[in-house]
C-alpha cells in the first residue's frame, strides 16, 4: 500500500466553485434567485458567473490579485461570491456601513486591483478613493446599477469604467473557469468587523471554504432546494458559507436590500422560506415589532454573533422560528460550533431549553477539535460550566493568516496547534463550551471576574429593554464597575428609571455583578453585522471618568 500515491484523477483541488457547475445540471431550470420583480434559474446563474469570469480574465485580474465588492444582499453581490473566484482572483467583500476613511485604508492594505460597487454606495466609494496618496496605484471602479431602488444612480459617469452587466454582457458563456492550481490556494480575503480593534484582513483557501460549506450544510441539516431569505449581510464572512451552500442544494436565495421587519415577514410569507439566518440583533428586531405574529409555517433560523439572551430565544421561538444557535469568527469562515439539540431537551420547560440553546456547544461535523484552555498554560480547563478560560479551535476551515501580519496571525495560531479565539468560556461536563465574554469585556470588580454577558441576559429579561451591553467603567474602590448601556422598547406607558433597572438587576443576580451604572440611549452603537460595539461604549465610560461606589 505504500506504493500507492496521490494522482491527477483522486487528488483535484477542493474547491466549492464546482457546486455552481452541478447546480446548473441538476437544477438548471429552477429557480436560484430572486430580487424584486427580477428572477434566475440556476442554468443563467451558472451563465452569468462564467461571463462575468471570463471579462474579469480577459482583463488580466488573475492569480493574487484582490476584487474587492461593495454591495447590499442583491443578485449581483450573490453572483460576485463565485464569478471573482472562478476568474483566478481574490474575492473581498467589504461593509457596506464602514466610512469612507476605513473603506479608504481596507482597499490600499489589500491592494485591491477592482471594485464592484452598488449604486447607492457610489459616494462612499468616490470619497474613499480621494483619500488615496497621489503616488497609490487606485482601482478599477465598476458600477452596480439598480434601477428598481435608484435610477438617479445608475447612470454611468467618468469615475466608472463600465456597469456591471457590461462586463457580464462581453463575457464568454463557454469560458472554462480557472481551477485553483492547489487547494490551498487563496480564495477569499475578509475583513474583521473591528469590534475589539482594528480590522485584521483574514485569508482563506478554497479548501478552508469547501469544508466549511459542506460541515454548515450537514450541521444544520439544510434539505435539498431550501428557500433561503439573506437577512445576514454577504459581505459578513461571505454569509457564513451559504451563498455557496444554497448553490450545492440548489436552493433559492431571496435577495433583500435593506433588513426590516415588516420586510421580512412579507417574503417570509410571500415566498415560503425555510430557512435564514442573522445576528441576534435581528432575533430581537422581529420579536419586538408591533406587526410580528406566530408564523403559518416554520421558519429555520441560525443564529450566532453576540451570544444571543436566552429570553430572545425563547420569544423568537413562540414566533414559530426554529431556531438554531452556533459560534465561529472571522477566522473561521462560519461556524464552527454549534449548540448540537438532544429530543429528550424537548421535554424540558421553555425557559430551561432556552438556557440550553444560548450555549455555544460542540464542534460542528468534520470540524478537529474544540476546548477551553487556561490561556497562560494551555492546560484545559475543569468541565464543571465554571472555570473559565479561553477557547481554543484545530480544523480545516481555520484561516490561513492575517494578510501582512506575521506578528498577528503567530499571535494567534501558536506553536501548541491551536487557533486562539480571544474569546473566554466555560466548558459545560457535557462537553457543551458556552461563551461567557470577550477576553477585553471581561469585568474585574475587586479581584471578581465578571461576565458582562451574564449581566446582558438579566437585563434582556426586563420587559422595557430593548438592547443591553455592558462594559467595565473605572471605579476608585473596586477597580472597575459594570456600567449598562440599555435602550428601551418603543411606547412604554412609564420607562424605568437608573434605579429601578439597578433593583431589578438586584433581584437576579449576586450583588457584586449588579450595574452600578445604566446609561440609557435611543440606540446602541452597532456593526453591519448587528455586533453592539463595546469599544464605543468603553470610551463613553472612559469620558464619564471613575465612579465613586462605596462597598455593595
Amino acid at each position: 500500500m505504500d506504493e500507492l500515491k496521490p494522482r491527477p484523477a483522486n487528488s483535484s483541488p477542493l474547491t466549492p466553485l464546482s457546486f455552481l457547475e452541478r447546480s446548473a445540471t441538476v437544477y438548471g431550470d429552477c429557480l436560484s434567485i430572486i430580487y424584486n420583480h427580477a428572477t434566475y434559474t440556476w442554468s443563467q446563474t451558472h451563465r452569468r458567473c462564467l461571463q462575468l469570469a471570463s471579462s474579469l480574465s480577459s482583463h488580466g485580474f488573475t492569480h493574487g490579485d484582490v476584487v474587492s465588492v461593495l454591495a447590499p444582499n442583491t443578485p449581483p453581490m450573490y453572483e460576485l461570491q463565485f464569478a471573482v473566484p472562478m476568474s483566478g482572483a481574490v474575492l473581498n467583500n467589504i461593509n457596506t456601513r464602514l466610512d469612507a476613511r476605513t473603506v479608504s485604508v481596507l482597499l490600499r492594505h489589500s491592494e485591491s486591483k477592482l471594485v464592484f460597487v452598488d449604486c447607492l454606495l457610489r459616494d462612499l466609494i468616490l470619497e474613499a478613493i480621494s483619500l488615496f496618496p497621489p503616488d497609490c496605484k487606485r482601482p478599477i471602479l465598476i458600477l452596480i446599477a439598480d434601477d428598481d431602488e435608484a435610477p438617479e444612480s445608475s447612470s454611468l459617469t467618468g469615475d466608472f469604467w463600465c456597469t456591471y452587466e457590461s462586463m457580464v454582457e462581453r463575457g464568454d458563456p463557454e469560458f472554462k473557469w480557472v481551477q485553483p492550481r492547489s487547494e490551498w490556494e487563496p480564495m477569499v480575503l475578509n475583513y474583521t468587523s473591528g469590534t475589539t480593534s482594528s480590522p485584521k484582513g483574514v485569508v482563506h483557501c478554497h479548501r478552508g471554504i469547501f469544508i466549511i460549506t459542506v460541515g454548515s450544510l450537514i450541521d444544520w441539516g439544510v434539505p435539498k432546494q431550501p428557500v433561503y431569505l439573506w437577512t445576514l449581510p454577504i459581505f459578513h464572512a461571505n454569509g457564513w458559507s451559504y451563498p455557496w451552500g444554497i448553490a450545492a442544494l440548489g436552493g433559492t436565495n431571496i435577495c433583500i436590500r435593506r433588513f426590516e421587519a415588516s420586510t421580512i415577514y412579507d417574503l417570509i410569507k410571500r415566498h415560503s422560506i425555510t430557512h435564514m439566518c442573522g445576528a441576534p440583533v435581528v432575533l430581537n428586531m422581529l420579536t419586538n415589532t408591533p406587526s410580528n405574529e406566530p408564523l403559518k409555517n416554520p421558519v429555520h433560523i441560525l443564529t450566532a454573533g453576540a451570544p444571543p439572551p436566552a429570553a430572545v430565544l425563547s420569544r423568537t421561538e413562540s414566533l414559530g422560528f426554529v431556531v438554531s444557535h452556533g459560534y465561529g469568527l472571522t477566522e473561521t469562515a462560519g461556524l464552527v460550533v454549534s449548540c448540537a439539540w438532544k429530543r429528550k431537551w424537548n421535554l424540558f420547560p421553555a425557559s430551561e431549553r432556552a438556557r440550553l440553546k444560548a450555549r455555544q456547544g460542540v464542534k460542528i461535523a468534520g470540524f478537529t477539535e474544540i476546548d477551553v484552555v487556561d490561556p497562560n498554560t494551555g492546560v484545559s480547563v475543569k468541565r464543571d460550566g465554571l472555570a473559565i478560560g479561553e477557547v481554543v479551535l484545530r480544523g480545516g476551515c481555520v484561516m490561513l493568516g492575517y494578510l501582512k501580519d506575521p506578528i498577528g496571525t503567530a499571535k494567534c495560531m501558536k506553536a501548541d496547534g491551536w487557533f486562539y479565539t480571544g474569546d473566554v468560556g466555560v466548558m459545560h461536563p457535557d462537553g457543551y463550551i458556552e461563551i461567557k465574554d470577550r477576553s477585553k469585556d471581561v469585568i474585574i470588580s475587586g479581584g471578581e471576574n465578571i461576565s458582562s454577558v451574564e449581566i446582558e441576559s438579566v437585563l434582556y429579561t426586563n420587559p422595557a429593554v430593548n438592547e443591553a451591553a455592558v462594559v467595565a467603567r473605572s471605579d476608585e474602590f473596586w477597580g472597575e464597575t459594570p456600567c449598562a448601556f440599555v435602550s428601551l422598547k418603543n411606547g412604554l406607558s412609564e420607562k424605568p428609571s437608573e434605579k429601578d433597572i439597578i433593583d431589578f438587576c438586584r433581584e437576579k443576580m449576586p450583588h457584586y455583578m449588579v450595574p452600578k451604572t445604566v446609561v440609557f440611549k435611543d440606540e446602541l452603537p452597532k456593526t453591519s453585522t448587528g455586533k453592539i460595539q463595546k469599544f464605543v461604549l468603553r470610551e463613553i465610560t472612559k469620558a464619564m471618568g471613575s465612579s465613586r461606589v462605596s462597598r455593595m
